[in-house]
C-alpha cells in the first residue's frame, strides 16, 4: 500500500467532501468534482480528513489505494484553487484565436484546426500563449495534451506548439563541408 495514502488528506476550511452511492464528492468555492469509487477502495471522511484504504487485502487493492489518495488530493487542491497549465506557439505565420468555445489554430497546415474546450475548462488567448485552467487536474493536462498534439514542436527551428515549461531538444542542421 501506498505510504502517502497510509496518511489523512487534509480539507481545507472552505471544501466539503462526501461518499455517497460509491462516489466521491468534492465541493468547493470555484468548482464541484464527482469521482466513482472502486470497489476495491474504501474511502472514510473524518474530522482529521479523507482516509483511503483498501477495501481487502488483494494486489489490486494495494495499488488502487495511492492511486485514489492522490485523485482525491487532487480534487480538493482543485476546487480550492484551480490548475492551470500554459502553452506557447512558436513558428512564423503561426496564430491561434479564440471563437466562443471553439480554439482556431492557423499553424503552418494548408486548413484550420478547430478544438472545442471541454465543460468545466477555460480557455484564455494572449497573443501566442494559450492558458487553460480548470478543477479537474486530469481534464487540463488532457486538453493542453490534445493541443499539443496538434503541431509538437520539432527539434531543428523548434517551431510548433509546446508547455511554457517545457525545454525542446534541439538538433544541428546540415554540417558544410
Amino acid at each position: 500500500m501506498s505510504r502517502l495514502a497510509k496518511k489523512p488528506i487534509a480539507i481545507p476550511s472552505k471544501v466539503t467532501v462526501s461518499t455517497t452511492n460509491g462516489m466521491l464528492s468534492v465541493k468547493g468555492p470555484s468548482a464541484t468534482l464527482e469521482r466513482p469509487i472502486h470497489a476495491a477502495v474504501s474511502i472514510e471522511v473524518t474530522p482529521e480528513g479523507v482516509m483511503v484504504g483498501p477495501a481487502n487485502d488483494t494486489k489490486l487493492a494495494r495499488a488502487l489505494t495511492g492511486t485514489f489518495a492522490a485523485h482525491a488530493r487532487a480534487m480538493i487542491s482543485g476546487v480550492e484553487t484551480p490548475f492551470k497549465r500554459v502553452l506557447v506557439i512558436k513558428g512564423v505565420g503561426y496564430k491561434v484565436e479564440l471563437r466562443g468555445r471553439d480554439l482556431v489554430f492557423n499553424v503552418g497546415f494548408s486548413h484550420q484546426v478547430t478544438l472545442t474546450v471541454p465543460e468545466g475548462l477555460e480557455a484564455k488567448v494572449e497573443k501566442l500563449t494559450i492558458t487553460i485552467e480548470g478543477a479537474d487536474k486530469q481534464k487540463v493536462g488532457q486538453f493542453a495534451a490534445e493541443i499539443r498534439a496538434i503541431k509538437p514542436p520539432e527539434p531543428y527551428l523548434g517551431k510548433g506548439i509546446a508547455y511554457d515549461d517545457e525545454v525542446i531538444r534541439r538538433k544541428q542542421g546540415k554540417k558544410a563541408v
